[in-house]
Protein backbone atom coordinates (compact mmCIF):
# COMPACT_ATOMS: atom_id res chain seq x y z
CA UNK A 1 0.00 0.00 0.00
CA UNK A 2 2.78 2.45 0.89
CA UNK A 3 4.60 1.83 -2.38
CA UNK A 4 1.40 2.40 -4.35
CA UNK A 5 0.77 5.59 -2.41
CA UNK A 6 4.23 6.86 -3.26
CA UNK A 7 3.74 6.26 -6.96
CA UNK A 8 0.35 7.96 -6.85
CA UNK A 9 1.82 10.86 -4.89
CA UNK A 10 4.45 11.40 -7.57
CA UNK A 11 1.76 11.65 -10.24
CA UNK A 12 -0.50 13.75 -8.05
CA UNK A 13 2.29 16.23 -7.39
CA UNK A 14 2.65 16.84 -11.08
CA UNK A 15 -1.04 16.97 -11.92
CA UNK A 16 -2.42 18.82 -8.91
CA UNK A 17 0.33 21.41 -9.06
CA UNK A 18 -0.37 21.79 -12.73
CA UNK A 19 -4.05 22.48 -12.07
CA UNK A 20 -3.45 24.92 -9.25
CA UNK A 21 -3.10 27.99 -11.41
CA UNK A 22 -0.34 29.20 -9.10
CA UNK A 23 2.30 31.68 -10.05
CA UNK A 24 6.06 31.39 -10.18
CA UNK A 25 8.61 31.29 -12.94
CA UNK A 26 11.44 29.01 -13.92
CA UNK A 27 13.17 31.97 -15.55
CA UNK A 28 13.08 34.97 -13.15
CA UNK A 29 15.10 38.09 -13.81
CA UNK A 30 18.14 38.76 -11.61
CA UNK A 31 17.57 40.99 -8.60
CA UNK A 32 18.05 44.62 -9.51
CA UNK A 33 20.54 45.16 -6.66
CA UNK A 34 22.95 42.70 -8.24
CA UNK A 35 22.16 42.97 -11.93
CA UNK A 36 23.10 40.93 -14.96
CA UNK A 37 26.87 41.33 -14.62
CA UNK A 38 26.90 39.97 -11.07
CA UNK A 39 24.57 37.16 -12.09
CA UNK A 40 26.90 36.13 -14.91
CA UNK A 41 29.86 36.12 -12.52
CA UNK A 42 27.96 33.96 -10.04
CA UNK A 43 26.93 31.57 -12.81
CA UNK A 44 30.60 31.11 -13.68
CA UNK A 45 31.50 30.55 -10.03
CA UNK A 46 28.96 27.74 -9.80
CA UNK A 47 30.05 26.18 -13.10
CA UNK A 48 33.71 26.27 -12.03
CA UNK A 49 32.89 24.59 -8.72
CA UNK A 50 30.94 21.86 -10.51
CA UNK A 51 33.80 21.37 -12.97
CA UNK A 52 36.23 20.99 -10.07
CA UNK A 53 34.13 18.40 -8.23
CA UNK A 54 33.61 16.52 -11.50
CA UNK A 55 37.38 15.95 -11.60
CA UNK A 56 37.49 14.45 -8.12
CA UNK A 57 35.70 12.11 -5.72
CA UNK A 58 33.58 12.74 -2.65
CA UNK A 59 31.41 11.27 0.02
CA UNK A 60 27.75 11.84 -0.86
CA UNK A 61 24.76 12.28 1.41
CA UNK A 62 21.48 12.98 -0.30
CA UNK A 63 17.95 13.61 0.89
CA UNK A 64 14.87 13.68 -1.32
CA UNK A 65 11.64 14.96 0.20
CA UNK A 66 8.23 14.83 -1.47
CA UNK A 67 5.47 16.68 0.38
CA UNK A 68 1.99 16.43 -1.11
CA UNK A 69 -0.10 18.73 1.05
CA UNK A 70 1.13 17.19 4.29
CA UNK A 71 1.77 13.65 3.03
CA UNK A 72 5.54 13.57 3.35
CA UNK A 73 7.89 10.91 2.00
CA UNK A 74 11.65 11.10 2.48
CA UNK A 75 14.43 9.08 0.84
CA UNK A 76 18.11 8.97 1.80
CA UNK A 77 20.99 8.37 -0.62
CA UNK A 78 24.52 7.85 0.68
CA UNK A 79 27.88 6.54 -0.47
CA UNK A 80 31.12 7.46 -2.16
CA UNK A 81 31.54 8.45 -5.78
CA UNK A 82 34.50 9.12 -8.08
CA UNK A 83 33.01 11.59 -10.54
CA UNK A 84 36.20 11.70 -12.60
CA UNK A 85 36.19 7.95 -13.19
CA UNK A 86 32.41 7.50 -13.28
CA UNK A 87 32.44 4.90 -10.53
CA UNK A 88 30.76 4.74 -7.15
CA UNK A 89 28.59 2.90 -4.64
CA UNK A 90 25.32 4.27 -3.29
CA UNK A 91 22.74 3.03 -0.79
CA UNK A 92 19.15 4.22 -1.20
CA UNK A 93 16.73 3.95 1.71
CA UNK A 94 13.01 4.56 2.12
CA UNK A 95 12.02 3.77 5.72
CA UNK A 96 8.82 1.76 5.83
CA UNK A 97 8.62 1.24 2.09
CA UNK A 98 7.57 -2.06 0.52
CA UNK A 99 11.02 -1.95 -1.07
CA UNK A 100 12.96 -0.08 1.58
CA UNK A 101 16.55 -0.43 0.41
CA UNK A 102 18.47 -0.64 -2.86
CA UNK A 103 22.24 -0.87 -3.42
CA UNK A 104 23.70 0.77 -6.52
CA UNK A 105 27.12 0.28 -8.11
CA UNK A 106 28.26 2.52 -10.96
CA UNK A 107 31.01 0.80 -12.97
CA UNK A 108 32.03 0.08 -16.55
CA UNK A 109 29.37 2.39 -17.98
CA UNK A 110 26.55 0.53 -16.23
CA UNK A 111 24.53 0.84 -13.04
CA UNK A 112 24.09 -2.37 -11.05
CA UNK A 113 21.07 -2.54 -8.72
CA UNK A 114 20.50 -4.96 -5.84
CA UNK A 115 17.22 -5.16 -3.96
CA UNK A 116 15.00 -4.98 -7.03
CA UNK A 117 11.89 -7.20 -7.16
CA UNK A 118 12.36 -10.31 -9.30
CA UNK A 119 16.15 -10.53 -9.02
CA UNK A 120 16.20 -13.19 -6.26
CA UNK A 121 18.87 -11.37 -4.30
CA UNK A 122 21.04 -10.81 -7.35
CA UNK A 123 21.72 -7.69 -9.39
CA UNK A 124 19.94 -5.95 -12.25
CA UNK A 125 22.06 -3.91 -14.66
CA UNK A 126 21.24 -1.05 -17.01
CA UNK A 127 23.47 1.07 -19.20
CA UNK A 128 24.01 4.24 -17.21
CA UNK A 129 22.74 6.66 -19.83
CA UNK A 130 19.74 4.52 -20.78
CA UNK A 131 18.19 5.15 -17.36
CA UNK A 132 15.49 7.84 -17.18
CA UNK A 133 13.86 9.86 -14.41
CA UNK A 134 10.18 9.24 -13.63
CA UNK A 135 9.59 11.93 -11.00
CA UNK A 136 10.07 15.67 -11.00
CA UNK A 137 13.57 16.73 -9.79
CA UNK A 138 14.83 13.17 -9.56
CA UNK A 139 18.05 11.95 -11.14
CA UNK A 140 17.91 8.70 -13.12
CA UNK A 141 19.00 5.91 -10.72
CA UNK A 142 20.09 8.70 -8.32
CA UNK A 143 23.06 9.54 -10.53
CA UNK A 144 24.90 12.41 -8.76
CA UNK A 145 26.45 13.61 -12.01
CA UNK A 146 22.97 14.31 -13.34
CA UNK A 147 21.97 16.52 -10.42
CA UNK A 148 25.16 18.60 -10.38
CA UNK A 149 24.96 18.99 -14.16
CA UNK A 150 21.51 20.52 -13.69
CA UNK A 151 22.76 22.80 -10.91
CA UNK A 152 25.63 23.94 -13.13
CA UNK A 153 23.05 25.13 -15.67
CA UNK A 154 21.32 27.53 -13.26
CA UNK A 155 20.57 31.00 -14.63
CA UNK A 156 19.86 34.44 -13.15
CA UNK A 157 21.97 33.63 -10.12
CA UNK A 158 22.05 35.70 -6.94
CA UNK A 159 24.12 35.37 -3.77
CA UNK A 160 21.95 34.29 -0.85
CA UNK A 161 24.54 34.78 1.90
CA UNK A 162 26.89 32.55 3.88
CA UNK A 163 25.94 29.41 5.78
CA UNK A 164 27.59 26.54 7.65
CA UNK A 165 27.57 23.28 5.68
CA UNK A 166 29.18 20.28 7.30
CA UNK A 167 31.00 22.55 9.72
CA UNK A 168 32.54 24.80 7.06
CA UNK A 169 31.45 28.24 5.89
CA UNK A 170 30.04 28.25 2.38
CA UNK A 171 28.59 30.90 0.10
CA UNK A 172 25.03 30.11 -0.96
CA UNK A 173 24.07 30.86 -4.57
CA UNK A 174 20.53 30.57 -5.91
CA UNK A 175 19.23 30.55 -9.46
CA UNK A 176 16.55 29.09 -11.75
CA UNK A 177 16.48 26.22 -14.22
CA UNK A 178 15.13 26.40 -17.74
CA UNK A 179 12.69 23.84 -19.04
CA UNK A 180 15.18 21.75 -21.01
CA UNK A 181 17.35 21.36 -17.91
CA UNK A 182 14.38 20.44 -15.70
CA UNK A 183 13.32 17.68 -18.12
CA UNK A 184 16.80 16.36 -18.89
CA UNK A 185 16.62 12.56 -19.41
CA UNK A 186 13.03 12.47 -18.21
CA UNK A 187 10.78 9.62 -19.34
CA UNK A 188 8.22 10.41 -22.03
CA UNK A 189 5.28 9.77 -19.68
CA UNK A 190 6.61 12.06 -16.98
CA UNK A 191 7.61 14.72 -19.49
CA UNK A 192 4.01 14.79 -20.77
CA UNK A 193 2.73 15.44 -17.23
CA UNK A 194 5.34 18.14 -16.69
CA UNK A 195 4.34 19.80 -19.97
CA UNK A 196 0.73 19.87 -18.79
CA UNK A 197 1.82 21.44 -15.52
CA UNK A 198 3.97 24.03 -17.29
CA UNK A 199 1.10 25.00 -19.59
CA UNK A 200 -1.32 25.40 -16.67
CA UNK A 201 1.20 27.69 -14.95
CA UNK A 202 1.41 30.02 -17.93
CA UNK A 203 4.39 28.39 -19.63
CA UNK A 204 6.81 28.38 -16.70
CA UNK A 205 7.83 26.09 -13.84
CA UNK A 206 8.93 27.43 -10.43
CA UNK A 207 12.04 25.26 -10.11
CA UNK A 208 15.08 26.68 -8.35
CA UNK A 209 18.65 25.46 -8.02
CA UNK A 210 20.96 26.19 -5.11
CA UNK A 211 24.70 25.68 -4.70
CA UNK A 212 26.90 26.10 -1.63
CA UNK A 213 30.60 26.68 -2.31
CA UNK A 214 33.27 26.76 0.40
CA UNK A 215 36.42 28.87 0.68
CA UNK A 216 38.39 26.28 -1.30
CA UNK A 217 35.91 26.69 -4.16
CA UNK A 218 34.54 23.19 -3.52
CA UNK A 219 30.88 22.48 -4.16
CA UNK A 220 29.72 21.21 -0.77
CA UNK A 221 25.96 21.11 -1.34
CA UNK A 222 23.56 21.22 -4.29
CA UNK A 223 19.79 21.39 -4.25
CA UNK A 224 16.84 21.44 -6.64
CA UNK A 225 13.44 22.56 -5.36
CA UNK A 226 9.86 22.99 -6.52
CA UNK A 227 7.00 24.51 -4.52
CA UNK A 228 3.49 25.35 -5.64
CA UNK A 229 -0.03 25.05 -4.18
CA UNK A 230 0.97 22.92 -1.20
CA UNK A 231 3.20 20.60 -3.23
CA UNK A 232 6.91 20.65 -2.41
CA UNK A 233 9.77 18.57 -3.78
CA UNK A 234 13.42 18.99 -2.81
CA UNK A 235 16.47 17.01 -3.87
CA UNK A 236 19.53 17.87 -1.80
CA UNK A 237 23.03 16.44 -2.26
CA UNK A 238 25.85 17.17 0.21
CA UNK A 239 29.46 16.47 -0.77
CA UNK A 240 32.35 16.03 1.66
CA UNK A 241 35.83 14.47 1.92
CA UNK A 242 37.04 15.57 -1.53
CA UNK A 243 39.52 13.08 -2.98
CA UNK A 244 38.18 10.21 -0.86
CA UNK A 245 39.01 6.67 -1.93
CA UNK A 246 36.26 4.93 -3.89
CA UNK A 247 36.00 1.20 -4.54
CA UNK A 248 33.25 0.11 -6.91
CA UNK A 249 33.63 -3.13 -8.83
CA UNK A 250 30.99 -4.68 -11.05
CA UNK A 251 29.29 -7.78 -9.58
CA UNK A 252 30.13 -11.23 -10.92
CA UNK A 253 28.46 -11.69 -14.33
CA UNK A 254 26.56 -14.77 -13.19
CA UNK A 255 24.67 -12.74 -10.59
CA UNK A 256 23.51 -10.04 -13.02
CA UNK A 257 20.27 -9.75 -15.02
CA UNK A 258 20.25 -7.15 -17.79
CA UNK A 259 17.42 -4.60 -17.85
CA UNK A 260 16.40 -2.21 -20.61
CA UNK A 261 14.58 0.11 -18.20
CA UNK A 262 14.12 0.52 -14.45
CA UNK A 263 11.66 2.54 -12.41
CA UNK A 264 10.32 2.95 -8.91
CA UNK A 265 10.43 5.64 -6.25
CA UNK A 266 13.86 4.51 -4.99
CA UNK A 267 15.36 4.74 -8.48
CA UNK A 268 14.00 8.13 -9.53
Amino acid sequence: MRRAALVLLGAAMLLSAGCSGGGGSDDPQPRAAEGAAASAAYEKTVRDAVTAVSRSSARLDGKIVMDGRGEVHSLAVSGRFDLARDTGRLAVDLPGGAVGHVDEVFADGKVYLRGMPGTAGGWAAIDRYDAESHFLLRAPVNDPEHLIRQVAAMRYVSKAGEEKVGGVTAVHYRGALDYSTITLRMSKETRTKVEQMRDSLGGTLPVHADAWIDGQRHLVRARLSFSDAGIEVTNTLSLSDPGTSVKAAAPAPGSVVRASAVSGVLLG
